[in-house]
């Protein structure tokens, strides 16, 4: 049978334009309702052209400080923070940043268990969407609840959209700041922005302690900057051990230690997400060879 792929395409058209439609259609028939932060306590911000809103997470990751290992000092000035935001002290905006799956996002996820009682709502705003700071700022200033906006994987040039606007929410613009929104951010970059030798050689990147001044400042107005570091083989084996425990897996201490190690080894890292991933694998080809019932992660 011969495809018609004019057809197809035609097709493809006209579902994308029914779409674009649907969603030009829910933008202008959108009427934001505070009841919406009763009701869900994390939201993503949806961005389409100029406009944007909330829409509702109805099952958000409630994650488990108990569940993240090796980063306790982080966690507890992360929780007086947001303790003292939440009860409507001072507080900082945050900035997490280093080594990939080592808990930073988990980390931030982890406050809503805590504090969701107390009014804290959580936000996810994507880096593509920061230019819409100040329609989001506007829409939740007047609301009694208190709001993270949580940017995960942070970095951008300075020409890039949103980077002015979150400086201003950060460091202050000309709109007063809102006494109930902060900002925590994740990225695998320190100062965020991509530092390049054009500024002083031949446009390669260049390391944080060599990079100018000017470059940091996005960075600084984070008044609180929590660095992750490459987790070692002790901590990497804890959560190992503690992850085969949660899934009830029955395996010589040994053995995992050594098939644990062996698939680190193979991604080059050692890190919360690698434990977690090397477990899927090994709970998954037990249950297949019948040595344990299949559970959910």
């Amino acid at each position: 049978m011969e495809i018609d792929w004019d057809y197809v395409v035609e097709r493809l058209d006209r579902i994308l334009d029914l779409g674009e439609e649907c969603l030009t259609r829910r933008l202008v028939e959108y009427q934001f309702d505070p009841a919406i932060f009763r009701d869900y306590i994390a939201f993503r911000w949806i961005q389409h052209q100029e406009n944007g809103y909330l829409a509702e997470v109805a099952y958000p990751n409630l994650v488990n400080h108990d569940d993240l290992f090796g980063i306790d000092r982080i966690l507890e000035t992360l929780r007086r923070n947001t303790a003292q935001f939440v009860q409507r002290y001072p507080a900082n905006n945050v900035l997490l940043w280093g080594e990939g799956g080592s808990g930073k996002s988990s980390a931030i996820k982890g406050l809503l268990n805590p504090f969701f009682q107390d009014g804290l709502r959580l936000i996810e705003v994507h880096k593509e969407d920061l230019f819409q700071l100040p329609q989001i700022t506007s829409l939740l200033r007047e609301q009694s609840h208190r709001f993270i906006l949580f940017c995960d994987d942070l970095s951008f040039g300075e020409q890039d959209p949103g980077y002015r606007e979150l400086k201003a929410l950060l460091d202050g613009g000309i709109e007063e700041p809102s006494e109930n929104i902060l900002f925590y951010a994740t990225s695998n970059r320190r100062h965020l922005l991509p530092e390049h030798f054009s500024d002083n050689l031949d446009g390669q990147e260049i390391s944080p302690e060599e990079a100018l001044a000017g470059k940091r400042s996005l960075a600084d107005c984070f008044g609180i900057s929590l660095g992750f570091y490459p987790m070692s083989q002790q901590v990497y084996l804890e959560i190992i051990h503690y992850l085969a425990q949660q899934r009830r897996l029955i395996i010589d201490s040994k053995e995992l230690n050594r098939a644990a190690l062996s698939w680190s080894k193979e991604r080059d890292s050692r890190s919360g997400r690698v434990a977690k991933q090397f477990i899927s694998d090994l709970s998954g080809r037990m249950a297949m060879a019948g040595k344990i019932a299949p559970l959910s992660p």
